[in-house]
């Protein structure tokens, strides 16, 4: 499957949480998809939102209709919407975001400017939620190391 991490791996295959990127489409398409939802989507509809591309805002519309669809079909849950950033900061190339900054520091790594704008923008999504204090961040490590910011052996 496309655009999966390999910090992912563990879940990959079944598809049992949510993956990165489609967490970043689903805050690029601004609809909030718990959990919950995601597991009661059959295989194929989880596989489709993984692969679905949301280049054009005609894509992204696209994806948001897919996704209410989706959860009409197969929940009773209802979706929320998500305010959409005009400028969110996974695109952000002039500084890293201090979140960011924290858990390298944290963690006793430095990521430089230079690292941050050769990360893809998907590579960026997953390290900010990666480095947010709610979240559970085992895979932080392991992603700096996929994306070559941090030695193998450390």
């Amino acid at each position: 499957m496309n655009n999966l991490f390999q910090f992912e791996q563990d879940f990959v295959e079944s598809l049992h949480c949510i993956p990165m990127v489609v967490r970043y489409k689903l805050d690029t398409c601004g609809v909030k998809l718990k959990l919950e939802h995601w597991n009661k989507f059959s295989q194929d509809a989880r596989q489709q939102l993984v692969q679905n591309s949301i280049s054009t805002p005609e894509e992204i519309m696209a994806y948001r209709s897919l996704l209410y669809e989706l959860a009409e079909q197969y929940t009773d849950i209802p979706l929320k919407d998500l305010p959409i950033d005009d400028y969110p900061p996974w695109l952000e190339t002039t500084g890293l975001p201090n979140v960011v900054q924290q858990k390298t520091e944290e963690v006793g790594v430095n990521i430089t400017l230079k690292q941050w704008q050769d990360l893809t923008p998907l590579q960026r999504f997953a390290l900010l939620k990666l480095s947010r204090p709610s979240h559970e961040n085992k895979n932080f490590l392991p992603a700096l190391r996929e994306f070559k910011i941090l030695e193998k052996s450390l």
